[in-house]
């Protein structure tokens, strides 16, 4: 019976020991698996060029912004050298349509609710019809309209004109009221180039580039006064701008040196700067993605946000000559970039799949 018990011990520690290596076996296979995704997942380009979408008859000459359709598949791109905006199909990624004649056309705002597209050019905002794309309406503002943001709740739009373009020696915000399709209202800045603008939506501030000055402006706009300015030290040529409201950041990129500055929005102290790629012109955050997009001549550079307070650059994508108009559609996974005609090669939008 003793011979037994030990016989039975020995095939049950036995058993154990072959349980045990079948298990650390297949946590070794799971880990190599989880390593193997990983490392997978880190060599992915974060921008995988899919298509370029070509547009031909376009001379020479750069673009401006884009602005999206999600329902009606569209993007609407002004071609402001070219005098037109260019409508987009993001499902078969094909030019459809081009609105001409419009005077350097520069940011626009699409109101899918009340199917209008605004355009802003030539010192004016034009409104067309998006369904049958024929203008219907003109709202008159300061000659230089260019760069705008846009307060939703309010149903207001912020332009940024004057300045050294209308030849005058301080710039204009001009309010216009989408809903009445006036203008309501201007705030003053002293300075002869504003350009990129983020609106605060839990509070009443906007925050603009003063380019000329190499500072961020900070306007109270019910107030329509600007109540503080920050220095941007060492940085200039700061064009595009974005707010990062959930995590009190203003992110701006500059072009002398190209660099991408981070500040806090509370006190505008500079948390952080970055070196980026010549001649930026747009940029795009994705807050669930924590990714900051900047386009730029030749490169789409891209920075990973680790935390409100350091970043990291991940990758610079090849684009293309004076490709620095750009738009990030997170609905769709899309990042698409206008590259205008340069020598032989035809303007065309390009677009990357956000891996």
């Amino acid at each position: 019976m003793k011979n037994g018990h030990s016989l039975v011990r020995k095939n049950f520690g036995s058993m154990e020991k072959i349980k045990m290596k079948r298990f650390l076996a297949s946590l070794v296979a799971a880990m190599i698996v989880f390593i193997a995704a990983v490392a997978s997942a880190q060599s992915k380009p974060p921008l995988r060029l899919v298509q370029t979408i070509p547009l031909p008859d376009l001379k020479e000459g750069d673009f401006d912004h884009f602005t999206v359709d999600l329902a009606g598949n569209r993007l609407f791109l002004t071609a402001e050298a070219n005098n037109a905006v260019e409508v987009l199909d993001t499902r078969d990624n094909k030019l459809i349509h081009t609105i001409p004649d419009l005077e350097e056309p520069h940011s626009m705002l699409f109101l899918p609710s009340a199917k209008q597209l605004w355009v802003i050019a030539g010192g004016a905002a034009k409104i067309f019809n998006s369904d049958t794309y024929a203008l219907t309406e003109t709202v008159k503002l300061t000659e230089g309209a260019d760069s705008s943001a846009y307060d939703p709740a309010k149903h207001l739009l912020y332009v940024a004109a004057g300045g050294s373009d209308a030849k005058m020696a301080y710039s204009l915000i001009n309010i216009v009221d989408t809903n009445t399709r006036k203008k309501v209202g201007d705030i003053k800045v002293d300075s002869t180039n504003i350009e990129g603008m983020g609106i605060e939506k839990n509070g009443p501030r906007i925050f603009a580039n003063v380019r000329d000055k190499s500072l961020v402006g900070v306007i109270d706009r019910e107030k329509k006064t600007v109540i503080s300015t920050w220095p941007l030290g060492e940085l200039h040529g700061n064009t595009p701008l974005i707010f990062d409201e959930a995590n009190r950041r203003v992110f701006v990129a500059g072009r002398k040196p190209p660099a991408l500055a981070i500040l806090d929005s509370e006190s505008g102290k500079i948390i952080a700067t970055l070196p980026t790629a010549e001649m930026t012109d747009d940029m795009a955050f994705d807050p669930a993605g924590k990714r900051i997009y900047v386009a730029c001549n030749d490169f789409a550079v891209v920075y990973e946000q680790k935390d409100a307070d350091h970043y990291v650059e991940l990758a610079r994508a090849p684009t293309g000559f004076r490709a620095k108009t750009a738009i990030f559609v997170p609905q769709l996974k899309r990042y698409y970039v206008a590259a205008p005609r340069h020598g032989t090669d035809p303007a065309g939008v390009k677009v990357y799949e956000v891996q």
